[in-house]
């Protein structure tokens, strides 16, 4: 072996630059969140390439003095952390900026050349320092605004090695544009803007106010329709370190996506990517999205730093919890209460192209004789009459035009109780599968069977079908179900969590468990296959016990889901008018009525406006 020897500092910085900045985004984020760091009020942003020529940044934050701005530029020097923290006795956990590692900025400039200029408030000039991948080739004054000017250009063009793993520009370009987007949805008080550079000139993408509202914000970013089909999220909750609370904007379920792309989870106002967090949301939208659909929102967690520990991997996306099991179900929580009491709505309009063959002209088949078609409409005769006939009709058609006409029949008013219920009065069937019913407001359109199936499984939640999951049915002999080690040492922790849901289980040997008793609704299910999944679901969320209990409720859950549909009215079922009327009336009290079990809207609207465009009156 050869000498151990301390490596040089631009090699240290290029090791340290492969976890921190992996790629245009992961610059661009660093930036940004220093721009926040310092108070900016106002952050734009210019991509080149899809920042794979040019990233710069620009802000109106407190600024930067010449010698700060060289220290900036050493590892680990950062001004995030009071002295309170880094001392002795300080808890680094504690840190509340987006930044404190003190690796970015030197990390940067040792992969790319790096233009920093900043002017602070009160100086009478600014200060620009230019470092060419670890080389400093200007450091002298600069004129510019209070605030800072942050330029990277030639990411990674003298370490080819890693230039050549970078995706096209447009790929790149769409990383730095959503980190953009999480960035400024966590701080709607801050105005953004983002803009391209091209042969074209430049380009706004994003131009984004201060002092907006939360919801105005995220509707902005992710869809404008977003508004109009979400509820809003509230909830506190007390933990022994002080508050809890989760906000934010949950998307209907019926409003989804086919990617899990427009899931913005924050914590403490950091963007994360957490395993945790995308589970706690496929949890509570577990009996109303279809397997391939996914939830639309932003989630904004709140709590105490002492129990989120941020200090995980260099990127500061991903974060590790002090109580995953109880943030898991807090949020799993706040979204069920919110969804229950705002998506009786179904954010499914009429269908456009559906629309669109409505609107359509009729046109003539080209064989149909245009008198006889015109004497089997306004006259009600047969088109096959004898041709005498024909003119006898034509004259007596002619008459009636030459006579005065009168106002055509007003059309009877939409009665009084139809106007005190938002489904309306049910008005018939279609293909005994579709009711028919007139609001005030429009015509609503009723799936019978996904309606239906619905209200049946909140009837068993009601009823306490819920507490009957619980009572377990004991094997006649037990099962041994053989797994690894560690997925038993997994399972037994949650045993006694488990237990409580009817699933007796207990340790059979170093790699086996045994199973005594599953829960009552699930007599004839795998005790090898639910185990396994169980283990796996444990080890992905944490191995609490409540964390395995909550598990097994949501799924228990999509067991009470099958139950409902195979309880519910079926579509070719004829229903009567009092049968129609009691389905819309207990649909409009009924919490999370506006999709069925499997996330398809159980009813839609057409409103007055779209009929009268049908016909041409608007």
């Amino acid at each position: 072996m050869t000498q151990i020897r301390r490596l040089p500092s631009h090699l240290v910085n290029r090791i340290a630059a492969g976890e921190v900045v992996e790629r245009p985004a992961a610059a661009l984020k660093e930036l940004v969140e220093n721009a926040i760091d310092a108070g900016a009020r106002r952050i734009g942003v210019l991509l080149a390439e899809g920042g794979l020529t040019r990233i710069q940044v620009v802000d109106d934050g407190c600024g930067m003095a010449p010698d700060a701005m060289a220290l900036a530029l050493e590892r680990h020097a950062t001004s995030k952390l009071p002295d309170s923290l880094i001392g002795p006795d300080g808890a680094i956990e504690l840190v509340t900026t987006l930044g404190f590692r003190g690796e970015a900025l030197p990390s940067i400039a040792s992969v790319a050349r790096l233009t920093i200029e900043s002017r602070e408030a009160d100086a009478g000039e600014g200060w620009r320092r230019v470092v060419d991948h670890g080389a400093v080739l200007a450091d002298e004054p600069a004129a510019l605004p209070p605030g800072t000017r942050v330029r990277v250009e030639e990411l990674f063009a003298k370490v080819p090695a890693r230039r050549k793993f970078l995706r096209s520009a447009r790929s790149e370009y769409a990383a730095c544009l959503d980190v953009v987007r999480r960035l400024a949805m966590a701080r709607p008080d801050i105005a953004f803007t983002l803009e391209t550079a091209g042969e074209g000139g430049k380009r706004t993408v994003l131009s984004l106010q201060a002092g907006e509202e939360l919801a105005t914000r995220v509707a902005r970013i992710i869809a404008h329709e977003l508004k109009d089909n979400s509820v809003a999220i509230e909830l506190v909750r007390e933990t022994p370190h002080g508050v809890m609370r989760l906000t934010g904007v949950a998307g209907l379920p019926t409003w989804n996506r086919g990617v899990a792309d427009h899931q913005y989870l924050f914590v403490n106002g950091r963007p994360v990517k957490d395993r945790l967090l995308v589970g706690a949301v496929r949890g509570a939208y577990a009996d109303m999205l279809a397997r391939d659909r996914h939830a639309v929102l932003a989630l904004f967690l709140a709590l105490p730093p002492q129990d989120v520990d941020v200090n995980v991997h260099p990127a500061k996306t991903e974060v590790r919890f002090r109580d995953s099991a109880g943030v898991r179900g807090f949020i799993v929580s706040g979204l069920r209460q919110a969804l229950a009491t705002g998506d009786r709505r179904s954010a499914q309009g009429p269908d456009r192209g559906a629309m669109a063959r409505w609107q359509a002209e009729p046109v003539r088949p080209p064989t149909a004789p245009m008198a006889p078609l015109l004497e089997s409409v306004f006259m009600g005769r047969d088109w096959t009459a004898p041709q005498s006939r024909l003119g006898e009709a034509h004259t007596t058609w002619n008459a009636s035009l030459a006579q005065p006409q009168g106002r055509a029949e007003t059309a009877a008013p939409v009665p009084a109780e139809a106007q005190a219920y938002p489904l309306g009065i049910a008005r018939g069937q279609v293909a005994n599968t579709y009711i028919v019913a007139e609001a005030a407001d429009g015509l609503v359109l009723v799936d019978q069977h996904a309606a239906h199936e619905r209200l049946v499984l909140e009837r068993l939640r009601a009823a306490g079908a819920d507490e009957g999951v619980r009572r377990s049915q004991a094997l006649l002999v037990p099962d041994v179900v053989e797994m690894d080690e560690v997925d038993c040492d997994r399972l037994e922790d949650a045993a006694e969590g488990l237990a409580r849901y009817g699933l007796v289980i207990d340790r059979f040997g170093p790699s086996a468990m045994l199973v005594r008793a599953l829960p009552a609704v699930l007599p004839k299910a795998d005790s090898a296959a639910l185990l396994r999944d169980l283990a796996d679901d444990i080890a992905k969320h944490g191995k609490q016990e409540d964390s395995g209990a909550l598990l097994l409720a949501e799924r228990l859950e999509l067991v009470l889901a099958t139950m409902a549909c195979h309880g519910s009215v079926r579509a070719g079922r004829p229903l009567s008018v009092a049968e129609m009327n009691a389905l819309l009336r207990e649909m409009e009290v009924t919490p999370r009525s506006g999709q069925c079990n499997h996330g398809r809207p159980t009813w839609v609207k057409l409103s007055m406006e779209d009929v009268e465009k049908l016909f041409g009156r608007h």
